[in-house]
């Protein structure tokens, strides 16, 4: 990497990936912007938790009901948990950042993020 090559300032930033305007960064390493491909995919895992309301009534309760007040644990919550991989390609590198995500606000912008990538790489 010369010395105005590190100098270009990043245009887009991806997870880890830095785009500069002729250049992709990488963890791995360096490769030229143009020709590259990028694909975004997603993936929603569930979550179950006890809610905090649940566990307050169980340990407020305990002293009033006693044991039956333990019932409140049994209470669950579902929640999703995200991961969007960015997968960016070159014809001798590849490189897959996963990004976590809460929402699909954010896998949204994420896309939004990545067709400009694609636009510049196809200039």
């Amino acid at each position: 990497m010369t010395e105005h090559e590190s100098a270009a300032p990043v245009i887009a930033q991806v997870g880890e990936i830095q785009v500069t305007a002729a250049s992709v960064h990488t963890p791995t390493g360096e490769f030229p912007l143009r020709g590259t491909t990028w694909q975004v995919a997603e993936q929603w895992l569930p979550n179950q938790r006890t809610p905090p309301w649940a566990i307050a009534a169980a340990i407020l309760g305990f002293c009033v009901v006693g044991p039956f007040s333990l019932l409140f644990l049994l209470v669950r919550q579902t929640g999703y948990l995200g991961i969007a991989q960015v997968t960016v390609h070159s014809w001798a590198h590849e490189y897959v950042a996963r990004i976590p995500v809460t929402d699909q606000a954010q896998v949204q912008q994420l896309q939004n993020q990545v067709n400009y990538v694609r636009s510049l790489a196809a200039l």
